[in-house]
């Protein structure tokens, strides 16, 4: 008795996800298909679809160490001029706040009364 419940809960189970049977010819009465007048034939249209997108492309092939050395050294320069601009902007960043903070500090004391 365990084992045919347990059969048909997984019946169940698996039914769930199937699609309806198909009706069966006799459910339905025959009605023949509407006539349609005679139009000139066009062609049919049939739906777009986007284009696939490319493949990707191959891996570089391997760099020998003279490439890789020749391309570390100019990142290297990179970076070392991109630290260069950046410690500017820090420095005039700072000023700024120091201006600002001068401003504040002077406009707080006068206005303060004392």
């Amino acid at each position: 008795m365990v084992r045919k419940m347990y059969w048909f809960r997984y019946w169940r189970r698996l039914m769930r996800y199937m699609p309806p049977p198909p009706p069966y010819p006799y459910m339905y009465p025959y009605s023949p298909p509407p006539q349609q007048p005679q139009q000139t034939q066009t062609p049919q249209q049939y739906p777009t679809y986007m284009p696939l997108p490319p493949y990707p492309p191959y891996p570089p092939p391997p760099t020998t160490p003279e490439e890789e050395l020749e391309m570390l050294e100019e990142y290297k320069k990179q970076l070392e001029e991109d630290l260069r601009d950046l410690q500017e902007e820090l420095k005039s960043v700072e000023e700024r706040i120091k201006e600002l903070k001068e401003l504040t500090g002077k406009t707080s004391r006068s206005s303060s009364g004392f």
